[in-house]
């Protein structure tokens, strides 16, 4: 029999597992012989033992793959060893290869970590959610399609790296070249633009003002042929003979023609000229022609500038232009400086920013000032004299003012002859007729009937009342805010007035709405009277309160608000004195109806009527004219 082999222990085998191995052996054999199949002598311990080294080295085979696979999965070793912390510090430093199982227990440490709370959502601090960009970058790395910090940024452990250069690698010498380079190409830009900037506003305001680099006057881009209203005198043509309509004004005017003619007749006696003549009056009227022709008359320049031309957008243009204006007027002297529409700069000061209050002090010192203009004379035209500043129109600058009023119907007769010299006209117009039937030229027949007897009234009243003052002139054409106006002045000079005459003041006010009432009766009175009836309320107030000629209330000065007691007892005596004078007027009206009508209509005829023409209307059969002696009473102060 061959030997016998040794049994060799085996740390894997159970006995219990050996007692199987030799049952199977051992019926493997006795299957053999009942099949007659030949029977190999082997010994069932030997073959025992060789099923034991086959099943050793199996089981041998299975625990290095399993070792193998434990050492593989080297992440599921260390969670399940207690260390999650290895576990996100294994997948995040990203030196294995990784499969779902790993992905799984990586996720299961950040969860047992509260290490998921960085790639959640966070209000407070304005982070946003990055828990999809790590599940989208863990599927790529089991996949096998990873890359490196594919999503820098989603968490504190993926930091987005920023890599710093050292400025010296760079160079030196280049980077302050080009420094140098940048500098000079900057500077070069900035120079450019502000040489064509400085061009382009010196070329605009030139444009505007006349006034460039070369001094006032002196540039010769504007020569005498572009007619320039700064430097160069208009040639003015036009004569007395060319203004009509205005004999009044003209008159006015005729000693500051004599002056530019000849200086020395005044000089020589100490005279002096006004330096401001302000022609005021409606527009229309003629106060630009008048102002020329008196330059056509005394044959000198005339220099013209609008009073909205002065100011520009650029602060300081407007006193400039000042300067300009009487610097070219003292080389032409003697001149007229003409302003037309002053009061587009010589309003208010209170009206006005302070950058355009420059040309009105620019305009004062000029007109007034330290240095003298001798020789200039500075004429303006304005519609509303009222909102002129009060340092313009003082003595010294603009003393004389004169109303240049709306022509009567002499005047538009003459101003329509004038018109109709170079045209050709029918033999059957006539123009006195055109001249009746347009006075004021607005062709308001109804309103100057309204007027004239309204005026009428007002003229009879102060004819036939003791006391009231004498008439000067009566007109039926619109002066300022009034639609007509009867003229009355005093005989002498007045130091106080009486009772008699403020009560006769009281009728004449009230006159031109009782004429109106008695002639077109009640419901055709117009507004005309309004004024009247402001100026006789103010009298009687004035009356009451101030001079004690009420005996209702007594000689007392009423302060300036009294008790209200005290001031309806003042308004009752208003009232009172208010109906006596138009019971009076009344009565007076309907005595003189004759006389009311006569003056009416002769005022609609000649629209304007002196005291002697009045005199011959009202009594036609006198050789000559007796106005009513008034009777003054002056009281010693």
């Amino acid at each position: 029999m061959p030997p016998r082999h040794r049994m060799r222990s085996y740390p894997f085998l159970t006995p219990e597992h050996r007692l199987q191995l030799l049952e199977q052996i051992r019926a493997r054999r006795e299957a053999r012989i009942a099949a007659g199949l030949p029977l190999d002598v082997v010994d069932p311990e030997e073959e025992l033992e060789e099923e034991e080294e086959e099943d050793v080295g199996n089981a041998r085979d299975a625990d290095m793959q399993a070792k193998q696979q434990i050492l593989k999965n080297d992440v599921v070793l260390k969670f399940h060893l207690g260390s999650p912390e290895d576990v996100i510090k294994r997948i995040e430093q990203r030196s294995h290869a990784v499969d779902s199982k790993g992905v799984a227990e990586y996720l299961r440490a950040l969860i047992l970590t509260n290490a998921i709370a960085d790639y959640l959502p966070d209000e407070r601090s304005g982070r946003s959610a990055t828990l999809p960009a790590l599940l989208q970058e863990l599927k790529q790395r089991v996949s096998g399609e990873d890359k490196p910090f594919s999503n820098p940024g989603i968490s504190d452990k993926q930091p987005l790296h920023v890599v710093m250069v050292d400025p010296k690698a760079t160079g030196r010498s280049t980077r302050f070249a080009q420094e140098i380079f940048s500098t000079i190409l900057f500077t070069v830009a900035v120079g450019f633009m502000w040489v064509m900037g400085a061009a382009a506003l010196q070329k605009y305001i030139g444009s505007l003002g006349g006034i460039g680099a070369s001094g006032v006057g002196s540039s010769s881009s504007y020569s005498a042929k572009e007619l320039n209203k700064d430097i160069t005198p208009e040639k003015n043509v036009k004569t007395f003979k060319d203004v009509k309509g205005c004999d009044d004004a003209k008159k006015e005017l005729e000693e500051v023609v004599e002056y530019l003619r000849n200086p020395m007749k005044f000089t020589r006696l100490g005279g002096k000229l006004p330096k401001g003549i302000l022609l005021t009056g409606a527009p229309g009227t003629g106060k630009t022609l008048l102002a020329k022709a008196i330059a056509g008359e005394a044959g000198v320049p005339f220099f013209y500038r609008a009073g909205s031309e002065f100011e520009e957008m650029f602060v300081g243009v407007g006193a400039r232009r000042v300067r300009s204006l009487f610097q070219a007027a003292k080389k032409k002297a003697p001149c007229i400086v003409f302003i037309d529409e002053i009061d587009a700069v010589g309003s208010t000061r209170k009206q006005w920013e302070g950058h355009t209050k420059k040309t009105l002090h620019q305009l004062l010192v000029e007109m007034d000032g330290f240095e003298q203009n001798e020789g200039i004379i500075v004429m303006a035209a304005t519609n509303l004299p009222d909102i002129l500043d009060p340092a313009l129109t003082r003595p010294g600058r603009f003393d004389r003012h004169i109303v240049v009023p709306s022509p009567d119907v002499r005047g538009r007769q003459d101003i329509l002859e004038l018109y109709l010299q170079d045209k050709p006209v029918g033999s059957d117009v006539n123009v006195n007729a055109i001249a009746r039937s347009t006075p004021g030229f607005n062709g308001a027949d109804l309103a100057n009937l309204l007027t004239a007897y309204h005026e009428s009234g007002h003229a009879i009243v102060a004819l036939n009342t003791k006391g009231a003052h004498p008439i000067h002139k009566a007109t039926i054409l619109p002066r300022g805010s009034a639609l007509g106006m009867v003229t009355q002045l005093p005989s002498q000079d007045e130091t106080s007035i009486s009772k008699k005459q403020l009560l006769a003041r009281l009728d004449v006010c009230m006159g031109g709405r009782v004429a109106e009432e008695l002639i077109f009766g009640e419901e055709n009175v117009t507004t005309g009277a309004r004024n009247d009836l402001h100026t006789a309320t103010e009298l009687a107030q004035y009356m009451v309160s101030n001079c004690g000629m009420s005996n209702a209330i007594g000689p007392v000065h009423v302060k300036e608000r009294p008790s209200v007691d005290m001031q309806s007892r003042i308004d009752a005596e208003v009232g009172r004195l208010l109906r006596e004078a138009y019971e009076r007027v009344t009565h007076l009206l309907k005595k003189h109806e004759k006389q009311l009508h006569a003056l009416a209509n002769a005022l609609l005829e000649r629209e304007t009527l002196t005291a002697d023409e009045i005199n011959k209307v009202v009594h036609p059969y006198q050789e000559e004219p007796q106005l009513p002696f008034q009777e003054e009473a002056f009281a010693l102060t």
